[in-house]
């Protein structure tokens, strides 16, 4: 996806009929949080983990509580389970220009 004129993924957790989307980019380097595509989650399966330096975000709020950005957190995205489905929300508050 494109946001803001730039190329972006995200991620998705889903913990039951919660479902949390963020950018995927780590607050302190800048590059993404995983080196395998589609492995965000820590080996507890209770955080997300940044693969660089080993942060630990909290899933319900990306929240760093651990590792040197330990007080920074991930750039949330409004996403929702309809119908079964995951759902992303774009709006341009949240994500500026998106095109597919």
């Amino acid at each position: 996806m494109l946001f803001a004129g730039e190329m972006s993924d995200i991620l998705v957790v889903r913990r039951g009929t919660h479902v949390y989307g963020y950018h995927n980019i780590c607050p302190h380097t800048g590059g993404p949080l995983n080196w395998v595509p589609d492995q965000f989650l820590d080996l507890t399966g209770d955080y997300i983990q940044c693969a660089t330096h080993g942060a630990l975000f909290r899933i319900a709020d990306g929240v760093c509580e651990y590792g040197p950005c330990a007080g920074d957190r991930l750039t949330p995205l409004p996403t929702a389970v309809e119908a079964g489905e995951v759902v992303l929300f774009v709006t341009d508050a949240v994500t500026g220009l998106i095109r597919d």
